[in-house]
């Protein structure tokens, strides 16, 4: 007896495109009804081979002329390799067939919105909505031409109006998160969400969206309810535990994460990217070894994964191996030459190896690419200072202070450096722009050169500072 499979099923897709392969391999020529082409031309895209999908849908075109819908299926995949004339083509095709197609109309939007030809698109997805009073997918398109145009505003707008057409739009509601944040409405954002929750209480989507808006208003709690509640609905939404599992490192629960991240283990193959966050939780924990063993399966999966790389290195420092740190510290760099943390690593690594002057050199490259990062001016310095380079560790906190003249912590150390190279005037005249921008971490001075403290001028400056204070 003849095995019987529901009529567009997986198993009868397989079934044709079997049979497709064979003829193509026979060089013979077989027909399949329309239904039955849709299935391979599917089966194709799913599997990333727009070209022979492109093949399939030539030939669905000669076995069925009249049918539209493979000229829409040239048009998306001509779109879709950014052969966007040919899509055209394609589409002016489909229109004399159908002339008042709401489908045509989207799609022809969509390739003039790629090209850039904002106009154009708008106008074709206006005479979508106004042939189908219905029509989500057009809205949501306009929402996407706005957000290119930089109105955010109008962009809310025509997103609302998609998602009351379609309430399960999750790239709607991913959208009108982006456009909150970028107006900085968040509070708005919470209120939207909020709302649409009460009317559809088990969108996961929504539920998710409202979490991320907390875990970006830094209520890590708050978002942490949210994504339950996400995970409740939709068991196995993976993007939901791994924001949970986030929120909860952020509140410094490690284990808890851990546990959050695992669980997703059940429902989806571990990434590089949650290996990777499960190794920096069992960091933070200074379990080393099981960082390690994470950091290894991340990079296994994604070579090309530099926190991953970065990763073990930092699990290494802590054992002081700083040599062996310092190789995948580099991998890292090989990665990504513009990340400050990693320049920091290593530069940290080659002074704690001796290596002197190819530490300045690290520190050199972080400030450049994070001026702001005062700990790394501090640190830059002190190689200079640990060497007698009194001149050049004060020309380090010079450059500093140009860049963060509220950081009062680089004012002390200057004032140390000064102190030690013998120019006591401009010791104090520092000490007191010090003072001036906080007078409360005076002490740094002392942490540094203790034996200032018996400096009876500069405890009467900061006395007088202190005291008005």
């Amino acid at each position: 007896m003849e095995e019987e499979f529901e009529y567009g099923s997986p198993e009868e897709q397989k079934l044709s495109v079997d049979r497709y392969e064979e003829m193509i391999r026979n060089q013979d020529q077989y027909f399949f009804d329309a239904k039955a082409f849709e299935g391979i031309i599917e089966y194709y895209i799913d599997k990333n081979d727009p070209v022979k999908a492109l093949q399939v849908a030539d030939y669905a075109t000669s076995q069925h002329p009249y049918e539209a819908v493979f000229l829409l299926k040239k048009a998306h995949l001509f779109a879709r390799i950014q052969q966007y004339d040919r899509a055209l083509e394609e589409l002016s095709k489909a229109e004399i067939l159908e002339p008042n197609s709401v489908d045509i109309l989207l799609l022809k939007g969509t390739v003039y919105l790629a090209t850039g030809d904002l106009d154009a698109s708008e106008s074709l997805f206006l005479q979508a909505i106004a042939l189908e009073d219905d029509a989500p997918e057009a809205y949501y398109q306009l929402s996407e031409l706005y957000q290119l145009k930089g109105d955010y505003e109008t962009a809310i707008i025509y997103l609302k109006k998609s998602l009351e057409q379609n309430m399960e739009n999750d790239d709607a509601l991913n959208a009108l998160s982006f456009c909150y944040e970028v107006l900085d409405r968040t509070e708005e954002s919470i209120a939207f969400y909020k709302n649409y929750i009460d009317n559809e209480p088990y969108s996961y989507a929504a539920w998710f969206n409202l979490g991320i808006v907390y875990d970006k208003l830094e209520q890590f709690e708050e978002a942490i309810d949210a994504y339950d509640y996400a995970i409740l609905i939709n068991e196995s939404f993976v993007p939901a535990y791994f924001n949970k599992g986030n929120a909860l490192v952020s509140l410094q629960k490690y284990k808890e994460a851990i546990d959050v991240y695992k669980e997703s283990f059940e429902y989806e193959t571990p990434s590089a990217d949650v290996y990777c966050a499960i190794g920096e939780c069992f960091e933070k924990l200074e379990q080393m070894d099981d960082a390690r063993a994470h950091y290894r399966k991340a990079v296994k999966l994604d070579p090309n994964l530099a926190d991953g790389w970065f990763g073990i290195g930092v699990t290494l420092d802590f054992e002081d191996r700083f040599f062996e740190s310092l190789h995948f510290y580099k991998k890292a760099l090989d990665l990504d030459d513009t990340n400050p943390d990693y320049w920091f690593a290593i530069a940290d690594a080659r002074y704690k190896l001796n290596q002197f002057e190819e530490s300045e050199k690290a520190y050199q490259k972080v400030v450049e690419l994070n001026p702001t990062d005062i700990e790394a001016w501090l640190d830059y310095s002190s190689i200079y200072f640990e060497q007698k380079k009194y001149t050049e560790a004060i020309d380090v906190m010079a450059d500093a202070i140009r860049t963060n003249p509220e950081a009062s912590e680089l004012y002390y150390r200057i004032v140390a450096y000064l102190f030690a190279n013998g120019q006591y005037n401009d010791a104090l005249n520092f000490l007191e722009l010090g003072l001036a921008t906080n007078p409360e971490k005076f002490y740094i001075l002392f942490d540094y050169l203790p034996q200032l403290q018996g400096n009876q001028v500069i405890v009467d400056i900061i006395k007088k500072y202190t005291e008005e204070k």
